[in-house]
């Protein structure tokens, strides 16, 4: 190729380095500065593309993988389809244990880079053989030449946000942020982002974002697993029914719970009044913020960066697609179906 040309290698040298960008239409009324971090600017669309590349390469050194060898790992979606990407890059299998709960999209789109999926029922305890932890270990032991990513127990995870994205964001505030949103599912990009920037200033406050149904916030707060806490929820890649060893409790200061249809909701509000097209867990996270300075959280001095992990075209099927919304009772006298905005010409 000639010097001449500025090209990249590969799609995987994208991965990282997001821009941070300002929120205005949407926050207008919360006092203090609002920025999203957007992750879908990553080439796999999501924060995940960082976990997938920085487990791999550590398989790499370690002599784990060699070329032809299959990687299996349990996905809501995301993590499967960066995992498929740099798979496809680097010469290897890909299999991956999916949760019923994700799109139809977001399982086609991982079919489309060439993985193996399994669909696993989402509302079973996470011990029962049928559930996506289970099948995935299963398959691990069964296929020789096998490695299993295990993105819930797996340190790697929480260390690729340390080293990449808790970097990027004190780099791009000046080091002037003062409050991180993010949600928590593995726990890794709120983990790894909040040790570094805990460590550049202890001051900063990080704030993690749980679902109705999942056992996170209560664990955070008593140190104990709550099995009466869990019940079926919607959002992806959001909550959890188990406890990740990826989560570091101690470098989280709260935990805010929010509900399925405020956060199909206020993802639609970002797509329309910020221009982001952001996925479900994007919504969640703004709408924490919300509810957060509804209560009085910022002030006007506050530097908030709240963490938008991925793209609404992983969401076509559910949070964007008005006849699901319907079907989840998500529409009512205040907030109707988008159906205005389509005009049929006949």
């Amino acid at each position: 190729m000639s010097e001449n040309i500025k090209a990249y290698d590969n799609i995987l040298q994208l991965i990282g380095e997001t821009p941070l960008i300002k929120l205005s239409n949407k926050v207008a009324n919360f006092p203090g500065n609002f920025y999203a971090k957007v992750e879908s600017f990553n080439p796999g669309h999501s924060s995940k593309d960082r976990i997938a590349l920085h487990i791999i390469e550590a398989a790499e050194r370690k002599g784990l993988l060699k070329p032809g060898d299959t990687i299996i790992e349990t996905t809501s979606g995301n993590t499967g389809f960066s995992i498929a990407m740099v798979s496809r890059i680097k010469g290897y299998e890909c299999i991956l244990a999916v949760s019923s709960k994700s799109s139809a999209d977001k399982i086609d789109m991982l079919k489309s880079m060439g993985a193996k999926v399994y669909v696993c029922p989402a509302n079973v305890d996470a011990d029962d053989p049928r559930s996506y932890y289970e099948v995935a270990k299963r398959l691990h032991e069964e296929i020789k030449d096998s490695i299993y990513i295990n993105q819930y127990f797996n340190d790697l995870n929480t260390e690729a946000h340390y080293l990449s994205t808790g970097p990027e964001i004190w780099n791009q505030t000046a080091g002037e942020i003062t409050h991180l949103v993010a949600c928590s599912g593995t726990g890794g990009t709120i983990s790894g982002t909040a040790r570094f920037l805990k460590e550049q200033n202890p001051n900063i406050q990080i704030l993690g974002v749980d679902a109705y149904g999942s056992v996170l916030q209560k664990y955070h707060e008593t140190k104990e697993f709550d099995a009466a806490e869990i019940y079926p929820y919607r959002i992806e890649g959001l909550g959890k029914n188990l406890i990740p060893t990826a989560t570091d409790f101690d470098a989280i200061d709260s935990f805010t719970k929010v509900k399925d249809e405020d956060a199909a909701h206020m993802a639609r509000k970002i797509s329309q009044n910020e221009g982001i097209f952001v996925g479900y867990t994007s919504g969640a996270a703004l709408q924490a913020v919300k509810q957060l300075a509804d209560k009085g959280t910022f002030d006007e001095n506050s530097n908030v960066v709240v963490i938008f992990p991925d793209h609404g075209s992983r969401y076509m099927s559910k949070i964007y697609n008005d006849k699901w919304m319907e079907e989840q009772g998500f529409f009512d006298s205040v907030s109707t179906a988008s159906e205005q905005h389509i005009e049929y010409i006949k």
